[in-house]
């Protein structure tokens, strides 16, 4: 087993990353401040959503009782499908229809003068 502050030797680096993470100042705050709500709504089904989605703001008027379903739906993290694919946008567009039939022409010129 790891001595403290140490990883296992099969960690991987999304793990080591994880950990670093998790043990961040901020994140304590964030994760004590979600159990302290938690405590306050008291035992019942579901999870204890914050509707503005701040952790940290544990008034009354901020917390709710929802359904597990809902809470995880809700709770995603908003991107654009680019930066979750990695797809990196054309520095050069073609942005009318005339562009595009030059671009075309060209390329099909050229493909008749190698021939």
């Amino acid at each position: 087993m790891p001595k403290r502050g140490e990883y296992k030797k099969t960690a991987t680096a999304d793990s080591k990353r994880q950990r670093r993470y998790n043990g961040s100042e901020e994140q304590k705050k964030r994760r004590a401040s979600r159990n302290a709500a938690r405590r306050k709504m008291g035992d019942g089904p579901g999870d204890v959503d914050h509707k503005d989605g701040n952790p940290l703001n544990n008034s009354k008027g901020n917390l709710r009782r929802v359904s597990v379903k809902t809470n995880r739906s809700d709770n995603k993290p908003r991107r654009k499908p680019s930066a979750i694919f990695g797809k990196k946008s054309s520095s050069k567009k073609v942005s009318t229809f005339s562009d595009l039939s030059k671009k075309g022409s060209e390329t099909i010129a050229k493909s008749r003068k190698k021939k």
